[in-house]
């Protein structure tokens, strides 16, 4: 049956299969198709055999043709749900205002269709791939859906057919069966061979798996059957074995069982060993598991530990495994359908992208959903062990989560999950089995002994994350309210969790390298950092999300508990007893900071009472020395002390505080700090701060000291760390009280502050809630409403010559006025420079607002209140301790001692001013009697500061060394007086053995409550530490007399600071102004300070005034008398330095300003000085030239030439132009077109054909010019040089072997004085100015003399130059000049290289310079005087260097166009060699004519001749327009214009009449017939208009300007004539008048007639005839040719960049997915040309030719090497300029005024027509090399 049937044509068969199985009884049918599929579906064939494929199509569509079935199907879809799946790379939408999951995605076309305005979203290029939630109301809002799919689409579709599926029921379980079997067949472990064969198991199923895909696409009801299949038990177990015979299933049946064998997550001998260890205590070690498994070893493993912490990395802990809850985790895996089996396999082959998308495109089907995720989650441990062994880890990393995202975003689905398969245990399991695989001892505190394991931070799975997926998983659940509830609730999880998150603590141990400087510098803090956020702070983020209600305290209390016994674990673990190891820091504290933010989180939203949740005093001991550990650390690295430790250390120190990880970090740390002071003694607290600093030895009264930890240049940073870090302390309220509002508020204003910052930087700089994904910033307040109340927007500004800005934020005058907080500008800097920047802006605000112009201090702002749990906090203010270190620093710094700084003084003041403003509510009754009495504490009477303030102390008792100028003095005279002050002073001993006993003091206390064991092994007690050790000098006990109180320093301060004497009168204190105290420097400060005491305290009010009101100041020590002098002159002296600096700096300027004004001329009209370098001021003399390299000034001579600097390049700009003055659109959809037939190049192209086609080659090449495109641009910097000094200049470039931007092997360099980018030297011609003058010499020659004069000029044969070193150059130049542009636009003859093209070529030269002068004066010359753009003309040389190469080439007298101009000659026809004729007069190009003219005369030119020239080529001008226009007439009108002209023939003065011309060449040109009958079929149609008089001489007018503009232009550089402004409508009389055309007499401002400028050289009708017969000589069979070449319009609009669309998603959603044309494929990096709108591949390999990429090809032949791409994928535009290539920016910025390079950010970008104009400007003007600095060889590979 089965070889008949394949035999037979597959589409009969399959019918007839079909209606055999459609019966009742369809055995035989079924029969049938078993063994048509057994014989087609053979698993022996090859899988890429072809054949099977296409059987299965057919039996499928059962007779009917594959297509129509596949419509047939589609058109029972039922699907609500979009869910088209993308792979990477894929652009997709993010509408934050319509999900509800962060994850949420929507395809291009659901969002487009959709309704989004004004929604906050974003376009996203997909990272792992993702699918489309459109329709899916659990992930987003139905309001959001699209068209499509807001109708829900299931309810109106008919029921399918039953026999419709038929057949795809029996068939694709078979084919499915198939594929797993080829799976499981080319299956074999991986080791390194291994890994091809299994992409070539994939490639060869790659057609099957495709056609699954297909299949899946067919919607809703092709999804229910495949369901089916794929779910169904009975099937599998029928298929999966392989029949009995069949030897071959039987084989890969067995493979599949063996591969199955290695997927649970213990291995094979693992489960052995767990049977005997473990099976006794499974369940009971579930509840030490937490306690002890993390910590301690097993017991059997105690052995293998003495060889060292190094493999107990390699250890596999046992007791984990075996005391997890679930067993089925670790087992091997079993299988019931295929769905299960097809994901194994997807697995085993780490998930092929075909198979993943076919998993995902079958997600719309609800029963598919729950059956796969379910699957997926038994399956979570084995992808993980895969993942683990896998190699290319991160692509499998990217697919695992394009499938779980889909899955777990789903809160329904995820909390099903959760209650039926255990997901979070699942989960929590495997994440513990990860890690375990990279544990090492932690060195930690005790090296050796230490129990405590840690991740290595430089393994594999740690560095290159490959935890990613399953983390990004489990948060993914946790922000699902039903699912971090369960967690929440199940105890044995948490503690499982808390020893997860163990293994981060401590991690990446840094020890600071005293010797010499570490070898290596390890990177691993990047996988610290990233560990720490992404596996312990964001599920912890995601936990806390859920704890803000008091209904859920108890969520609360349970992980505070457990995170205090893994603390206290960790504690005994490391073998912690009270002081930290010296020398070591570990950034990563997560259990402290689980602990902080759920207690921040009770206390803040919960109401939860903080006692209940602190542990005893001594755990808080304990707790509080690693954060405080840090941040004494911070200081040391800042301080440099940590140098030897490399960079790495200083990038720890910045990665802590930088915004992406500081509420994850140092927020949490610096709270729990302010809880621990809150609740511990506060001398205590102080003391430790002080001794953690390490600058307790500095704080003493003494001069000198002695520190044992700190070298001296380290004692000021460090103290200045320790003072401010006991301001942040007290002053921070971020999590004391302060509201989500406020704290996003002084977020901002911190970030402004520093710098004004654009949206997207202080969106990223402001932390967010760090619940991953979220985006959301803290507070109800949204982001904009508060950005807009704090600050202003600067919208971007543009320089011409300079960078582009952005748009700005930067803070409002009253927020620096009342908000500006320098505390949290500290706390929140990576940088220490910003905090200077934001101090520096805060000055210029208060000069500038004139509040004050001094330095100004930090100033002091008030807090929010606290938080009642934390008013402990404020009793750190107010204990003696520090007191004392403030008393003892006021003391110092008034002194003079050493180390002592303005911010210690500035710190100082600013904690006594927090004491002032938060007083302690009960009275000075202490607490703790006790220690009272042993403290010999007379220091202060009480503990309130405002008391202690006016308290005085006399005598002070130091250690101090021998050599100290202490030591010499006298005992003070008041001792033998009086013993009783004698023993008080002995009472007041030596300050800080007083704080090393108070600690001791308190140890003692705690010791004594705690159990006695900890004695034993306590270090030596803390006390001996201060003892120093006695080598260096004695230390002897002095006396000091003081006799000072904080308040009478704290005057004495400010005269010191304002250096007056009484500074402060008593009357002062009468009207003290609060507001004027707020801002200003020291001064200020301690006014304010004095003030708030004597208003808070009669008795300090008091004292201030006894010290102030003794008229003759208190006598100071007497060292200070000569030191006060001496700051008085350091003062004075100061002062005149810095006059001295401001003088020569404004010196400076002014050179600047003036170097500038000369030199660096970029684009500033204004500047109206013309750099004429022929004519110079003295008469009489030579031109005179600098040269910039050697300085020396001279005239160029023959042997020694100057040269100017200038730079060649050529350019398409002008052959860009086009008749219409709108530029053209830029197509967006496949109607429009940009058409290039229109364009000045492609115009004259076609004139040179068409005249090439009928006319004498060499009378061709001299009646147009080239050069529109791809012509040389001459522009110069305006600098000289010798050329013999450029050469040796561009020698030393040449071994400079700094890396340039530019190359000089291809003669490029920079302006040895400007910069400018140039690539040659353009000779300066010898000449005096007398000669000047004798060209200008008005001349009143008749005109027949003239012309006979020009005549014979033109006659003299070039001479051929001497040899010299000045012709060479100029040779040379015109070498570079030719090879500055490609052949192709130089050759244009059919002789290529012949004199003819060259002479072509270089009068073009010429003129291309001219237009384009005349196009960067806007093209006319209105505007009179000198440009920005004749500032960058070097014309006159140019034209020296082109005349003295033309004179080479003479032009036959017998062809000479003059005779042609100025004789009536009779026909020469005859004489002519060449068969065709020369081009017709009429047809020349007259501009082209002048130029030629002028160059083949000898120079230079007398003014008289140039004039004559101008004057005889006007009247030929003036006939082609008279001919072009008489073209355009309708019959009836040229016969009307033909009478009235004949009429004024016969008149007075006909020469300057243009009817009488007009119907002279009517008439003649009527001859041929043909002529005006081309035109009249198409003519009626054309002239709508009505000639009128005035229209024509307007029309005649224009057509003779652009020629006028030229020749004025050429006179200006020629003879340096002055170019006058005027209005438009006067120019054609201005220009007429400057060039002689008219007589001087005519009434300036009379309008000229353009007829009345003609003077004829010979009779006018005679010419006119002449000049006609040529055209109407001509064969009427070229009549049509004929007619467009006497229709000439020189007119061009300017240049234009195509017009854009105002948004950017129209011309991104059109051009990303748009196909090259040369290769039919979506280019990887698309992009567009700006001029003509070509769409070309960047680096392309598929359009490459001979090596160059299309985006270099395309520029050379669109733009002659310049090309202005924009790049579609990144928003940028990038300049090709001959080799090099630069970034030039964006043109598009979106709201907020920024780029968006690369589209990171997608959101909506607009056209910034500024920016756009600047670019447009800056083609136009060829300035792309002098404006963009950042350029970079491309290799041809762009």
């Amino acid at each position: 049956m089965a070889a008949s049937t394949q035999r037979r044509d597959k589409k009969t068969t399959a019918a007839l299969l079909k209606t055999e199985l459609a019966r009742t009884d369809n055995s035989s049918g079924v029969r049938g198709l078993q063994e048509l599929l057994d014989a087609v579906l053979s698993p022996e064939e090859s899988a890429a055999d072809a054949e099977a494929l296409d059987w299965c199509k057919h039996l499928l569509a059962g007779g009917d043709s594959f297509e129509d079935f596949c419509k047939t199907v589609r058109s029972y879809d039922n699907a609500a749900l979009c869910g088209l799946v993308w792979t990477a790379n894929f652009v997709a939408y993010r509408c934050r205002t319509c999900g509800i999951s962060p994850c949420m995605s929507l395809c291009a076309e659901c969002f487009n269709h959709g309704d989004h305005t004004g929604h906050d979203f974003n376009m996203f290029r997909s990272q792992a791939g993702g699918a489309c939630d459109c329709g899916d109301s659990n992930v987003m809002r139905e309001s959001g859906f699209c068209r499509r799919h807001r109708l829900k689409t299931g309810e109106d579709v008919p029921s399918v057919p039953r026999e419709l599926l038929l057949m795809s029921e029996m068939v694709l379980p078979r084919f499915i069966i198939c594929i797993i079997q080829h799976l499981r067949d080319g299956y074999a472990e991986p080791d390194g061979s291994s890994e091809r064969d299994l992409q070539k198991v994939l490639q060869q199923l790659e057609l099957h798996i495709s056609f699954l895909e297909e299949l899946t696409k067919m919607g809703g009801a092709m999804r229910t059957v495949l369901t089916k299949i794929l779910t169904n038990q009975q099937t599998f177990r029928e298929l999966s074995m392989g029949q009995e015979e069949n030897v071959y299933a039987k084989r890969n049946y067995e493979k599949y069982l063996s591969a199955l064998r290695s997927s649970g997550l213990a291995s094979v001998e693992e489960k052995g060993a767990s049977a005997d260890s473990g099976s006794g205590g499974g369940a009971a070690a579930l509840g030490s598991l937490g306690a002890t498994a993390a910590a301690s070893p097993d017991p059997s493993s105690k052995e293998e530990d003495q060889y060292g912490g190094q493999n107990v990395g390699q250890r596999k802990r046992v007791k984990l495994t075996s005391s997890t809850k679930d067993p089925s985790i670790m087992d091997t895996l079993k299988h019931k359908c295929f769905l299960e089996e097809l994901l194994f396999w997807t697995i085993k082959y780490e998930f092929p992208q075909k198979m993943v998308t076919f998993l995902l495109n079958m997600l719309p089907d609800q029963d598919y959903k729950i059956t796969f995720t379910k699957t997926f989650v038994q399956h979570y441990a084995f992808i993980m062990k895969t993942l683990m062994k896998s190699h290319e880890s991160d692509t499998m990393s990217n697919r695992i989560v394009h499938i779980s995202v889909q899955l777990f975003s789903n809160e329904e689905l995820a909390r099903h999950v959760t209650e039926e398969c255990q997901l979070l245990d699942v989960m929590v399991t495997v994440l513990l089995y990860m890690m375990e695989s990279c544990l090492i001892r932690s060195e930690l505190q005790d090296e050796q002994n230490s129990h405590h394991v840690v991740v290595n931070c430089g393994e594999a799975l740690l560095k290159n994350n490959t935890y990613w997926p399953l983390v990004s998983d489990f948060i993914n659940i946790l922000s699902h309210q039903s699912v971090a509830k369960r967690f929440l609730e199940d105890h044995s999880l948490l503690m499982l969790w808390m020893s997860f998150v163990s293994f981060f603590q401590g991690m990446n141990l840094n020890k600071r390298e005293l010797n010499e400087h570490v070898e290596f510098e390890s990177q691993t803090y990047y996988a610290a950092f990233a560990a720490e956020l992404e596996a312990c702070a964001q599920p912890m983020w995601g936990l806390l999300t859920h704890c803000k209600v008091k209904e859920t305290q108890d969520y609360t209390k349970t992980v505070v508990r457990y995170c205090l016994d893994a603390l206290q674990i960790w504690f005994d673990n490391i073998g912690f007893v009270d002081e930290p190891a010296p020398n070591q820091v570990t950034f990563h504290l997560p259990l402290h900071r689980y602990y902080a933010m759920f207690l921040s989180k009770g206390v803040k939203c919960q109401g939860l009472d903080l006692d209940s949740l602190l542990p005893d005093q001594e755990t808080l001991m304990k707790i509080m020395v690693h954060p405080l550990q840090i941040q004494a650390s911070l200081s040391e690295i800042h301080s440099n002390m940590w140098v030897r430790n490399g960079l790495q250390i200083k990038g720890q120190a910045m990665t802590y505080v930088q915004s992406h990880f500081c509420n994850s970090m140092i927020d949490p740390d610096i709270y729990l700090l302010q809880v621990c002071a809150s609740q511990l003694d506060p001398d205590y607290f102080i003391s430790s701060v002080f001794e953690r600093f390490k600058v307790v030895d500095l704080l003493t009264m003494a001069s000198q000291h002695q520190n044992n930890a700190l070298d001296s240049e380290q004692e000021r940073p460090m103290l200045e760390g320790a003072l401010t870090f006991l301001v942040i302390l007290c002053s921070l309220r971020l999590h004391l009280g302060m509201s989500d509002d406020e704290i996003l508020r002084a977020e901002m204003v911190s970030q402004l502050c520093m710098n004004d910052r654009t949206h997207s930087a202080l969106l990223d700089l402001i932390p967010e809630n760090p619940n991953p994904k979220s985006g959301i910033v803290p507070g109800s307040c949204s982001f904009e409403e508060m950005l807009s109340a704090v600050a202003d927007f600067k919208a971007p500004v543009f320089e011409p010559g300079g960078s582009m800005q952005q748009g700005m934020y930067t803070p409002k005058a009253e927020v620096w006025e009342k908000e500006f907080d320098p505390i949290m500008v500290i706390l929140r800097t990576v940088y220490r420079r910003d905090v200077q920047s934001a101090m520096d802006r805060y000055s210029a605000f208060l000069k500038q607002s004139g509040i004050h112009s001094g330095n100004p201090w930090p100033p002091y702002k008030e807090r929010t209140a606290l938080h009642p749990c934390y008013e402990g906090l404020v009793r750190l203010l107010h204990c003696k301790t520090l007191h004392i270190v403030i008393f003892t620093l006021l003391y110092k710094i008034w002194m003079d001692h050493q180390n002592m700084s303005e911010h210690v003084l500035c710190m100082v003041l600013y904690l006594i001013e927090l004491g002032l403003d938060s007083q302690v509510q009960d009275g000075p009754g202490e607490e703790v009697p006790c220690i009272e009495e042993n403290c010999h504490d007379s220091w202060f009477p009480s503990t309130n500061l405002l008391a202690n303030l006016h308290h005085v102390i006399n005598y002070v008792r130091v250690r101090v060394p021998e050599t100290a100028p202490e030591v010499k003095r006298e005992p003070p005279p008041s001792t033998s007086e009086d013993t009783s002050t004698f023993s008080q002073n002995l009472r007041e001993a030596q300050v800080f053995s007083l704080v090393a006993e108070r600690r001791k003091k308190f140890q003692e206390i705690i010791n004594r409550s705690s159990r006695e064991a900890s004695q034993a092994v306590r270090p030596k007690s803390s006390a001996s530490r201060w003892l120093p050790p006695g080598t260096q000098p004695q230390l002897v006990t002095e006396i000091l007399e003081i006799r000072e109180s904080m308040l009478s320093l704290l005057v004495k301060l400010h005269q010191k600071l304002s250096a007056r004497q009484n500074s402060l009168s008593d009357v002062w204190l009468e009207q003290p102004h609060a507001e004027r105290l707020a801002h200003g420097d020291g001064i200020t400060a301690i006014e304010r300070i004095l003030a708030k005491a004597a208003t808070r305290s009669r008795q300090s009010k008091r004292c201030i005034q006894e010290i102030c009101g003794k008229v003759c100041p208190p006598v100071p020590p007497k060292k200070s008398s000569p030191s006060d002098k001496k700051t008085m002159d350091k003062e004075e002296r100061r002062q005149r330095a810095r006059e001295r600096q401001q003088k020569l700096l404004a010196e400076f300027a002014s050179r600047q300003k003036s170097f500038m004004e000369t030199a660096m001329d970029v684009e500033s009209p204004e500047a109206d000085t013309a750099m004429d370098l022929g004519a110079s001021e003295q008469p009489d003399c030579e031109v005179l030239y600098d040269c910039v390299i050697c300085g020396q000034s001279g005239s160029s001579t023959d042997d020694r030439p100057f040269g100017l600097v200038v730079l060649l390049q050529a350019s398409s700009v002008l052959g860009h132009r086009s008749r219409n003055d709108q530029p053209k659109r830029l197509p967006t959809s496949d109607e429009e077109h940009i058409y290039p037939e229109d364009t000045c190049g492609a115009a004259c192209d076609v004139r040179l054909t068409l005249l090439q086609r009928f006319f004498k080659e060499s009378s061709c090449l001299q009646s147009v010019s080239i050069g529109w495109d791809g012509g040389v641009y001459v522009q110069t910097c305006g600098h000289t040089l010798h050329i013999d000094c450029h050469k040796s200049y561009m020698e030393s470039l040449r071994n400079d072997q700094v890396l340039q931007g530019f190359s000089v092997d291809k003669g490029e360099f920079t302006c040895p004085l400007c910069r400018q980018f140039a690539n040659s030297v353009l000779p300066c011609r010898p000449g005096q100015v007398t000669e000047a003058g004798a060209w200008h010499a008005p001349c009143h020659k008749p005109a027949h003399v003239l012309v006979k004069e020009v005549e014979d000029l033109q006659d003299q044969l070039g001479i051929f130059p001497t040899e010299t070193n000045l012709s060479k150059e100029m040779e040379s130049v015109i070498k570079d000049i030719k090879n500055t542009t490609q052949k192709k636009y130089m050759d244009y003859g059919r002789n290529p290289g012949s004199p003819d093209n060259d002479f072509l070529f270089m009068y073009s030269v010429a003129r291309t310079n001219l237009e384009l002068e005349l196009v960067h004066r806007g093209g006319n010359l209105c505007c009179g005087g000198a440009s920005a753009a004749a500032k960058r003309s070097c014309l006159n040389q140019l034209f020296h260097v082109l005349a003295m190469h033309m004179r080479l080439y003479s032009i036959d007298s017998a062809y000479n166009p003059w005779t042609r101009l100025t004789q009536v000659t009779h026909s020469r026809e005859s004489e002519c060699g060449d068969d065709r004729p020369e081009v017709p007069m009429l047809f020349r190009d007259v501009p082209s004519l002048l130029i030629i003219f002028v160059l083949t005369m000898p120079q230079p030119l007398r003014k008289e001749h140039f004039t004559c020239v101008v004057k005889v080529l006007y009247p030929l001008l003036y006939t082609q327009a008279l001919a072009a226009l008489s073209i355009k007439f309708t019959p009836e009108e040229r016969r009307a214009w033909l009478a009235s002209g004949a009429h004024q023939k016969s008149g007075f003065n006909t020469e300057t009449s243009w009817e009488a011309l007009l119907s002279h060449l009517v008439s003649e040109l009527s001859a041929a017939k043909t002529l005006y009958e081309v035109k009249a079929e198409e003519g009626s149609t054309l002239s709508s208009t009505v000639w009128t008089p005035q229209s024509i001489e307007l029309t005649l007018q224009q057509f003779c300007l652009p020629y006028l503009r030229l020749s004025c232009l050429l006179q200006h550089h020629l003879y340096g004539d002055g170019l006058t402004g005027c209005l438009n409508e006067e120019e054609f009389s201005v220009l007429s008048a400057c060039l002689g055309l008219v007589s001087p007499a005519a009434q300036p401002g009379s309008q000229v007639s353009s007829a009345s400028c003609l003077e004829w050289p010979v009779n006018p009708f005679a010419l006119l005839s002449q000049w006609c017969s040529e055209v109407t000589s001509l064969p009427e069979s070229q009549a049509e040719q004929t007619v467009t070449l006497v229709v000439q319009d020189p007119r061009w609009e300017a240049p234009r960049l195509l017009h854009l669309p105002d948004n950017y998603n129209t011309i991104f959603q059109y051009y990303h997915r748009k196909a090259c044309t040369a290769c039919s494929k979506v280019p990887k990096d698309p992009a567009l040309c700006l001029v003509c709108g070509a769409f070309v591949c960047l680096k392309g390999a598929c359009c490459k030719q001979q090596g160059i990429c299309e985006c270099v090809l395309h520029s050379q032949h669109c733009g002659a090497a310049t090309g202005i791409f924009l790049l579609i994928n990144a928003s940028v535009i990038i300049i090709i300029r001959g080799h090099r290539f630069c970034l030039w920016g964006s043109v598009y910025l979106d709201a907020h005024g920024e780029e968006d390079r690369d589209l990171r950010r997608g959101k909506p970008l607009f056209l910034c027509e500024e920016r756009y104009r600047v670019l447009e400007q800056q083609w136009v003007s060829h300035t792309f090399d002098h404006i963009n600095k950042r350029w970079g060889p491309h290799y041809n590979g762009l």
